[in-house]
């Protein structure tokens, strides 16, 4: 069994950076992606990025360029730099750990607000 923890969320001011990370624990072996997705008030859930266990990453449209997703295998860690943060990055980010052949697994979520 899978559990992820998120952590690092807060508040900044536009222009600001934040990094969140996301601790996985149990049968870690059998994940095969782990992502970020956010969602804000009154808007459906959409990727961020994810990044698989060899390294290779994908991120949304609206963050290319300004967030950076990393991962620590050593400490069954992956990280969301988030640089140039803008208001509408303001969500609750997920992460996320998939699993193949059964459902992903969510964490709890943590807030990030971009408020000036």
């Amino acid at each position: 069994q899978v559990q992820v923890v998120e952590s690092g969320g807060g508040l900044v001011q536009p222009g600001g950076s934040l990094r969140l990370s996301c601790a996985a624990s149990g049968n870690i072996f059998s994940i095969s992606l782990m992502g970020w997705y956010r969602q804000a008030p009154g808007k459906q859930r959409e990727l961020v990025a994810d990044i698989t266990g060899g390294g290779s990453t994908n991120y949304g449209d609206s963050v290319k360029g300004r967030f950076t997703i990393s991962r620590d295998n050593a400490k069954n860690t992956v990280y969301l730099r988030m640089n140039s943060l803008k208001l509408e990055d303001t969500a609750v980010y997920y992460c996320n750990a998939a699993i193949s052949g059964y459902p992903s697994i969510w964490g709890q979520g943590t807030q990030v607000t971009v408020s000036s």
